[in-house]
């Protein structure tokens, strides 16, 4: 069988559907991970979606990943901007990761402009909502198969 692909979610991502509805939408974490594993599915893929407010839990997926997943989604949230560390984590690992976000980060706050894991990841996907996360299972299953 086929390794998952992983969707990794960083801090704060719990509380979509109530925080800042206005710039995230009304959906939930939960309807997330539905929607992309129905999508997935489709596609006769799995996936393993996961959430942590937590830096360290982070690398900690994506050094499993290396060994247990075929591709990583990859929501930072915050640590986005300021973790090096989560650069490096994704830097060091074989599987393709695509970098999602929900909004588009470089309409937002200037801090919000400079992204630590994009220059680390295979590519990016920001400002499309539900379908940034379709998408990047899309393109990582594209990075896959060329």
């Amino acid at each position: 069988m086929t390794k998952p692909i992983y969707i990794l979610n960083g801090p704060n991502l719990n509380l979509l559907g109530t925080r800042e509805p206005e710039i995230y939408g009304a959906m939930t974490l939960d309807d997330i991970a539905a929607a992309c594993a129905a999508h997935a599915g489709k596609l006769n893929q799995t996936v393993e979606f996961r959430q942590s407010n937590h830096e360290g839990v982070l690398i900690d997926w994506l050094h499993e990943a290396n060994l247990k997943a075929s591709a990583v989604i990859f929501n930072p949230g915050a640590y986005t901007h300021t973790s090096v560390a989560l650069h490096d984590a994704v830097r060091a690992i074989e599987p393709p990761v695509i970098e999602v976000h929900l909004s588009q980060t470089a309409a937002r706050e200037t801090f919000r402009h400079h992204s630590f894991v994009a220059s680390a990841a295979r590519g990016s996907i920001t400002g499309l909502g539900l379908a940034s996360y379709l998408l990047g299972i899309d393109a990582a299953l594209h990075c896959l198969h060329h």
